[in-house]
């Protein structure tokens, strides 16, 4: 569990891994000779397990990048949303008010609201197992070996919720040796890190222990400018993470592998309060001078505690068949505040807390001959989502003569899936192969909703903030108690073409779909919203045109039917009622094209880049008036979170100095502007650029590693989420009439600012 593996960083070992930090792509590989003079740089075969086996990347026909532990060192990656600067059309950032909470969207579909119940549409896994909820899923960098970010609907392999495609975060396996690892960062913001990992053998070439610990401290980018409560802690956008992990593998034999893991995150950042981008009408705050900064009438602290255990075995039966079992069980409890208005008034404060397990058991069977591959499994999930809610709108509570107004949502939402499925690809001859999956899923889904109003001011906790105590008699009415259950068939077709011995063609056909699922903020006993679909054409190509130049290219549309979202619709007669209705509102759909490359200029210098282009959008969007009446609403929605142009350009250049190797290396991440509400979207993201730089030295002894490392260094401000409760003003263009709570909340959250970080490791 080495962050870094070089027994001798002489100038060979150093082009290896400069070219390693070839995102996706490539890493290169030296042709030795007996004069170092003479060396050649050449790209290196890059295995990923993007269709649950291993392969290399350039024979699997799937859109996939892939990032090696090399590549994550070297550019400073501390977590995996940096990932998405390096796969084209991929967006991957923290959701509003916490750290550890991530937005995911690939190619336009994605998830846009974390509340329990709703089902992501961008698949993250850890090691093959599903992280079904999107609070925690913000992962830091321990112990891993790649990140595999796959494109485009994976229905067959991985099942529902990959309609816009997955994220894999792929943990290494022990050498066997003894090792040990420790590296401190300090860097901008105070920022303090400390990381250590090692293995130990406890019987001989059969049984390790391995272990990882991250202390990720960061004071806040921003402050909260007042608060009214005692004691708080007024850091804005800090963070406090601890992570662990530890692993037991054994090996009894040459065709057995057993692996027993835990792993532990624990992030205790305070919560994460907007920027108010219009003044409140019922405060006299003015709007703050840093987007980093805020105001709050909620405490700051906030939580998000993940955990998980799980044991993979693996048989080898012989030398055509392997079995795999994959068992986990994992488990989430985050409660949260977040101040939508962020103002010292309680004018929408939402208090909320979220609780979810779930338990996986999956059994593979694959097979592979000389001319036939096949991955076959049954699956089974089993999770409970529960979470409560308090809107608190004192402030309209007090206007309408009550001492307070609170809106409590509460409720489960309980799902079992079962799935069987199986793919293979049959090598026809030496130029041409075809591949067929199928997948059969099961779901039943189980939903409680509690769903009233409280004129008073209450909280999810008793003593949440000092003074106001919860009278345990009070309890809102169960509105929506019901289940469902579908069925669903997903299939994938797809022809390879091997042109050469380095280029292959090929073109897919696949399905995926996001589960149905009931609202967990009805307001009635409403119907459950069918799943989703997508349907998905790809064609591609995946060539190294020389030793060291490698270029692969995608061509896609897809047609994503029966979208599901909930709006909020404040109602003109009545400013308490919320109006939040879950429905298939329409479809939509999307063409793009992506392209890669890795270009070995000379033996010290890797330039790679990738671009992405894609146009997407709503089509056939419909509603009803309050007659009843059908109306179309197309116009209303936008794609959220889907840049018209992703492109990343990027270098790698080493040399060999007197007591070691320097590695230089850096990128320049582009994106086009954005939509960041569905409905009605109020804020769009300007056209950006990220710059990112940094330096690398390795000692002679391969013992020691330095790292500095800057990011966003021309200090981007971007937004990456918002709350938006107001209307415009139909008489008066450009101004805005209050919403929800009698405010005109229009709020943005942002991206990282300018930071420096140097890391110093020693590997005993």
């Amino acid at each position: 569990m080495t962050t870094f593996n070089r027994t001798s960083f002489r100038r060979s070992l150093c082009a290896v891994a400069v070219s390693s930090a070839i995102l996706g792509l490539s890493a290169p590989v030296l042709a030795q000779d007996t004069d170092e003079e003479e060396q050649v740089t050449r790209l290196e075969r890059i295995e990923v397990t993007a269709r649950r086996t291993a392969e290399n990347l350039q024979e699997v026909p799937v859109a996939v990048t892939s990032i090696s532990e090399a590549q994550l060192l070297e550019r400073g990656i501390s977590n995996i949303l940096e990932v998405a600067q390096f796969s084209p059309n991929t967006t991957l950032q923290t959701s509003r008010a916490t750290n550890s909470t991530i937005t995911a969207f690939i190619r336009g579909v994605g998830q846009e609201d974390p509340l329990w119940g709703y089902e992501p549409g961008v698949g993250i896994y850890i090691d093959d197992i599903y992280v079904a909820r999107p609070q925690g899923a913000v992962l830091d960098i321990l112990n891993v070996e790649r990140i595999e970010v796959l494109r485009g609907p994976q229905g067959t392999l991985y099942g529902k919720n990959t309609i816009g495609g997955a994220v894999k975060y792929v943990t290494r396996r022990m050498s066997g040796d003894r090792e040990f690892t420790i590296s401190g960062t300090v860097g901008s913001y105070n920022q303090q890190d400390v990381k250590v990992t090692g293995e130990l053998p406890i019987i001989d070439n059969t049984l390790y222990f391995g272990f990882g610990y991250a202390n990720l401290q960061r004071d806040g980018y921003g402050t909260f400018l007042t608060s009214d409560l005692p004691n708080q802690d007024r850091e804005n956008y800090n963070k406090d993470v601890q992570a662990m992990r530890a692993t037991l593998e054994w090996t009894p034999s040459d065709t057995t592998f057993v692996r027993l893991a835990w792993d532990k995150t624990d992030d205790q950042s305070n919560s994460k309060g907007g920027f108010r981008l219009l003044p409140s009408i019922l405060t006299d705050a003015p709007v703050p001078d840093s987007v980093y900064d805020s105001y709050t009438s909620l405490p700051t602290e906030n939580r998000v505690e993940t955990e998980g255990v799980s044991l993979t075995i693996e048989q080898e039966i012989n030398e055509q068949w392997q079995f795999r079992s994959i068992t986990a069980n994992r488990e989430n409890y985050s409660p949260v505040n977040i101040d939508f208005d962020n103002t010292s008034l309680r004018i929408f404060d939402v208090p909320a807390i979220y609780d979810d397990k779930w338990f996986t058991q999956e059994f593979q069977f694959n097979y592979r001959s000389d001319n036939l591959s096949f991955v076959s499994g049954l699956y089974y999930y089993d999770a409970d989502s529960c979470g409560t809610f308090d809107a608190i709108l004192e402030e309209l509570g007090k206007a309408l003569g009550a001492p307070g107004l609170t809106r409590e949502v509460s409720g489960c939402s309980n799902s079992t899936s079962t799935a069987a499925y199986g793919q293979g690809t049959y090598q026809l001859d030496d130029k041409w192969s075809f591949t067929a999956g199928l997948r059969y899923t099961r779901d039943k889904k189980e939903a409680l909703v509690r769903n009233g109003l409280i004129f008073d001011t209450v909280y999810p906790e008793s003593g949440w903030i000092p003074g106001y105590v919860r009278d345990p008699s009070v309890g809102t009415p169960v509105v929506l108690d019901d289940s469902k259950t579908w069925n669903k068939v997903t299939p994938r077709l797809g022809a390879e073409y091997r042109y050469s011995r380095d280029t292959m063609f090929y073109a897919s056909f696949g399905q995926g779909f996001k589960s149905g699922t009931f609202n967990p903020r009805a307001e009635t006993a409403e119907p459950a919203a069918n799943p989703e679909d997508v349907y998905s054409y790809e064609i591609g190509v995946k060539s190294d045109i020389t030793d060291r130049l490698r270029v692969n290219a995608t061509a896609f549309m897809l047609d994503h039917k029966n979208r599901q979202y909930v709006s909020v619709i404040p109602d003109p007669d009545d400013s308490t009622v919320l109006n939040q209705r879950l429905a298939n509102v329409g479809q939509s759909d999307a063409t793009g094209l992506e392209l890669e490359f890795t270009w070995i200029a000379t033996n010290d210098l890797t330039i790679y880049g990738n671009l992405g282009l894609i146009d997407a959008s709503f089509k056939n969007v419909s509603s009803f008036d309050a007659q009843g009446n059908p109306i179309d609403i197309t116009d209303q929605f936008v794609i959220t979170n889907t840049p018209d142009t992703t492109a990343n350009i990027g270098f790698s250049y080493d040399f060999r100095i007197a007591n070691g190797d320097l590695v230089f290396n850096g990128n320049y991440s582009y994106r086009s502007s954005y939509g960041l509400t569905e409905l009605n979207n109020l804020l769009t993201q300007d056209a950006y650029g990220l710059l990112n730089l940094g330096v690398n030295w390795y000692s002679a002894n391969g013992q020691w590693r330095v790292g500095l490392h800057g990011k966003n260094l021309t200090n981007e401000k971007y937004l990456v989420g918002n709350y938006a409760f107001l209307s415009p003003d139909p008489n008066n263009p450009g101004e805005f009439l209050p919403g929800l709570g009698g405010d005109t909340t229009l709020i943005g959250y942002y991206g990282d600012p300018r930071t420096v970080s140097l890391t110093v490791g020693y590997r005993f």
